[in-house]
This record gives structure tokens, C-alpha cells and sequence, in this order.
């Protein structure tokens, strides 16, 4: 390569490295979300509320008000209920393995095989194992 091709080559390369420096970019006041988090929406009518109980590991019972549509997982973050979810309801760790109580397991749509394979890994899996993240409100989940 020449000395005039060199300067050229260097020319381009720093005009393009600055050039993007140089365009305008537009600013977002809205609140972001990040990767893992979804946007809270209230009910729109009584018909959408579905109430379940969490029971913690000391068998507290946390009453929560959720709609229907919401993730287990995420319905737990946000009222504060301990679930850790570490892959973000991605369908990639067993961290928000739960026990789903009562009949309440049959009113669930039965486990994908990714999640029954994910579940065999899980500690201390019982018959009514479930992901939390996979477990999505309906109105017949309703206590």
C-alpha cells in the first residue's frame, strides 16, 4: 500500500469514527426498562383481578392483587414477594421454582419440555413443582 493510499485509508477511518460522533441523537424522558422488567399495568375492571396467595418459606401468606396475563415471577417482584428469577424469565435457570398448592395445579396448562427439562434439574422437585415465571394468572387461578 502507497503512502497516499495509507493517509487515505486513515482519512476515512477517522472521518467515519468521528462522523458518528457528530449525528444528532434524540432523548427519551420516559422511564426505561431494563432487560428483565415489564411495565406495570393497573386492571382495567374488577373482571381482570385475580387474587392469589404466595406462602413464603416460613409459611407466611402474602395476599397479592394481580391481573389476569401477569407472570407469577414478576407479579412476585413487584409486590415484593422473595423469587429470584435470575434469567429473567427467560426459560434459562430453575431459580423461581415453585410448589403450586391444591388443585390449583390442574387449573394450569400442562408444562412445556423445556420446562420439564429445566424442572428435572431443579432442587428438591415434588410433583407440583413449577417455574414461577411460566405460570400465567387466569381467573380460574383466583385464591
Amino acid at each position: 500500500m502507497s503512502i497516499s493510499n495509507s493517509v487515505r485509508y486513515l482519512a476515512h477511518n477517522l472521518y467515519s469514527s468521528w462522523h458518528c460522533l457528530l449525528i444528532p441523537r434524540n432523548v427519551h424522558l420516559s422511564r426505561y426498562l431494563l432487560h428483565g422488567e415489564y411495565e406495570w399495568q393497573d386492571p382495567k375492571t374488577e373482571n381482570e383481578v385475580v387474587n392469589i396467595t404466595y406462602i413464603d418459606k416460613d409459611g407466611k401468606r402474602i395476599p397479592v392483587r394481580g391481573k389476569i396475563g401477569d407472570n407469577v415471577l414478576y407479579l412476585a417482584h413487584r409486590f415484593g414477594v422473595e423469587m429470584e428469577g435470575a434469567c429473567e424469565a427467560s426459560l434459562a435457570c430453575t431459580t423461581c421454582h415453585v410448589y403450586v398448592l391444591g388443585d390449583y395445579g390442574n387449573k394450569l396448562p400442562p408444562s412445556e419440555e423445556k420446562e420439564d427439562d429445566l424442572l428435572d434439574m431443579a432442587p428438591f422437585l415434588k410433583e407440583n413443582s413449577r417455574l414461577g415465571c411460566q405460570i400465567v394468572l387466569t381467573k380460574e387461578l383466583e385464591g
